[in-house]
């Protein structure tokens, strides 16, 4: 058996983590993503409206409303402005959903009001590399629509796909996963928890891992040492998830190379402070 294995069930992907403990992720609904899928259009549609009348305005145009069609009025711009309208339209249309995964820690405004999260499939936060796959492969799942999105293509690739996966999430390998607050707190409730208490001793096997620390609060490491201190009140199914929820946006944050075969999300966390300790004791 490999350190990350999957099993499918009808709404719920399952994963075993190398600790060979299983978790649950509830599967975002079609519903659900149409609805965020939505919001974020309005939101993509809405800044393109701005940005096209911000341009149309700058350059001194008055009499849009008096041509005959607005073939004819693109006809009449110059050039340049032309090929500089379509690549700021593009860039919106196209690195909005990139940019905001990213970003956001595979979140979207839409996906985040609707409390969905895209995560790779072993559970692993995605990197650029699947924000850009996923989306730059839209296009086809928006099939018979581009300028209005229809997304017929995406809609049949998902109905027939265990994990419920469109071609974009096919090709990344990626899936969209709903919250789940009853397991654990959401990346927000982990964070506004102010902790300050000493690095633990390690229990797990040394994860060792390239990154950065220097963008680590101490906000946010107090929230690692709380969960470490606290960690065998839990059961062991719980701890997993805490570990999984709290090294996440951290690893998103991080963005740490590391051998997949000897990781461990609770072993990230024990070296994360060691090193976070080290650093201060120095600067100190």
């Amino acid at each position: 058996m490999t350190n990350q294995s999957i099993i499918e069930t009808e709404e719920i992907l399952i994963i075993e983590t190398p600790e060979r403990v299983q978790l649950a992720f509830a599967l975002a609904s079609i519903g659900n993503r149409f609805l965020a899928v939505a919001i974020d259009h309005f939101i993509q549609y809405f800044a393109i409206f701005v940005v096209a009348w911000a341009f149309i305005s700058l350059l001194g145009i008055k009499d849009f409303a008096s041509e005959e069609s607005p073939v004819q009025f693109f006809q009449e711009m110059p050039k340049w402005t032309v090929a500089v309208l379509i690549i700021v339209l593009f860039l919106i249309f196209s690195g909005y959903f990139v940019l905001f995964e990213w970003l956001w820690n595979g979140q979207t405004p839409g996906k985040r009001l609707l409390k969905l999260r895209v995560i790779r499939e072993d559970g692993r936060p995605i990197t650029l590399w699947e924000a850009l796959a996923r989306n730059l492969l839209r296009i086809f799942d928006a099939v018979p629509g581009f300028v209005l999105p229809v997304y017929s293509v995406g809609l049949i690739t998902i109905f027939m796909n265990k994990r419920d996966q469109r071609i974009g999430d096919m090709f990344a390998g990626t899936v969209v996963i709903r919250e789940r607050t009853d397991e654990a707190p959401t990346f927000q409730e982990t964070f506004s928890n102010p902790v300050s208490d000493a690095a633990f001793r390690r229990v797990q096997t040394r994860t060792n891992f390239q990154a950065d620390v220097n963008s680590i609060t101490e906000s946010e490491i107090g929230v690692v040492e709380n969960f470490l201190r606290r960690r065998w009140d839990l059961t062991e199914r719980q701890r997993l998830w805490m570990a999984w929820r709290v090294a996440l946006p951290l690893m998103y944050k991080l963005k740490p190379s590391y051998d997949l075969r000897s990781f461990t999300y609770e072993g990230f966390l024990e070296e994360l402070v060691h090193r976070f300790h080290s650093r201060q004791k120095f600067l100190n």
